[in-house]
């Protein structure tokens, strides 16, 4: 299984390279192919439509891998993925971005799948430590994607399409060649209820002990989203970054996050316990927002990236505690239920994230980052809940 291991984790920096191709590029393909300036809803739309075909896919294919096996489910959703990006490279308005946005948002959903396949191959004492190699493989994802999606995008403004392309294709093939399968499903008729988005929400929620730990998780989720939705704009507006400076901030922001959590997330959690990780990582995250909302100037901002990576190492220590509290039958669904969680944050927060932006950075653009920070507030109870005791 350690050949296995590899492939999924190699699957997720590379479905991270893809995504960080086209990063850097969204707001001039939406102002070109729009033919306007004006992307106070487009922008937090075109996000928001992602992350609602997220929603409503992830706790699908969580079943579904929990029911006919993992692998057929993830290279479904690779190949659909390479097809995906050539939609978009070639796509002639507006509204057919949108609809391959969409598309995407339905194949970036596997992530939930990969996630249930490393916890099946993994033992429990160490799932922190692979969630943590999980996360720390997109983050490696992300050094090369934007740097080169930058690039390509001054070159040709669809070239980045065509290269996420090509390395979704890659994928595909090693995962066909190599990947074996890591959970023998039930088989039989899939229950109509399991393409309700809403339904592993309310499994979820019958599990009392998991509440605080799914609210602390919608939290994080949605103060991701602060950063996720404004670095791009807030680069060019305040401090004039150019496509290729953008990708570099980002690439960098990969490297830290990808050091964060292969070498800091897991040690940290197995030295202190789960709960102290998820306290060091609130902390250093609203650090970090509260002091790019004040900077003056763009190497400031570069300055704040390993604050803001360590910050990423609440998040995997949220999810071990979370998946230690359900049996092995539930990871996929589970992993299913988090994607969607966080899928519910981004369709609702990029499109309010946006507007609150658009609307304050005429008079103060660190508006938005400031009140990322203020949202971690609503985490203190949950630290002094039954659900953190055996963290």
């Amino acid at each position: 299984m350690k050949r296995a291991l590899g492939v999924i984790l190699g699957a997720v920096a590379l479905d991270a390279v893809g995504l960080g191709l086209v990063l850097p590029i969204i707001p001039r393909l939406l102002r070109e192919v729009g033919h306007t300036s004006d992307l106070s809803w487009r922008f937090g739309a075109f996000l928001a439509l992602y992350a609602l075909m997220q929603f409503v896919c992830a706790p699908i294919l969580g079943a579904l891998s929990d029911r006919f096996g993992r692998r057929p489910v993830l290279l479904v959703s690779l190949a659909g993925a390479a097809v995906d990006y050539l939609f978009l490279a070639l796509a002639p308005s507006l509204w057919w971005l949108f609809v391959g946005r969409a598309i995407a948002g339905m194949t970036g959903a596997s992530n939930a799948v990969a996630s249930a396949y490393i916890a099946d191959i993994t033992p429990a004492e160490h799932l922190i430590r692979r969630f943590g190699y999980m996360s720390a493989c997109f983050g490696l994802g992300f050094i090369a994607g934007p740097v080169i999606g930058g690039l390509l995008g001054d070159v040709w403004l669809r070239a980045p399409f065509l290269a996420a392309a090509a390395l979704n294709g890659l994928n595909f093939l090693v995962a066909l060649l190599i990947l074996p399968e890591s959970h023998k499903g039930r088989g039989g008729r899939i229950e109509l209820s399991s393409f309700n988005p809403l339904g592993p929400l309310r499994w979820a929620f019958s599990f009392r002990a998991l509440l605080p730990l799914l609210a602390a998780f919608l939290v994080l989720a949605v103060v991701g989203d602060v950063g996720g939705t404004v670095w791009v704009l807030y680069g060019e507006d305040k401090f004039a970054w150019t496509g290729l400076t953008i990708g570099v901030s980002l690439a960098g922001f990969g490297l830290f996050h990808a050091l964060a959590q292969a070498f800091v997330a897991g040690p940290i959690s197995e030295r202190w316990g789960e709960k102290r990780a998820l306290a060091v990582g609130i902390v250093a995250d609203a650090a970090a927002y509260v002091a790019i909302a004040l900077v003056t100037r763009g190497w400031m901002a570069f300055l704040l990236l390993p604050v803001f990576c360590l910050g990423g190492v609440g998040g995997p220590a949220l999810q071990s505690l979370l998946s230690s509290r359900v049996g092995e039958a539930h990871q996929g669904r589970l992993q299913g239920v988090l994607a969607s969680l966080g899928g519910v944050s981004s369709v609702i927060a990029p499109l309010l994230i946006s507007q609150v932006y658009f609307a304050s950075r005429g008079l103060f653009p660190g508006l938005v980052w400031l009140a990322g920070a203020a949202l971690y507030l609503l985490c203190l109870p949950v630290f002094f809940s039954r659900a953190l005791k055996t963290g």
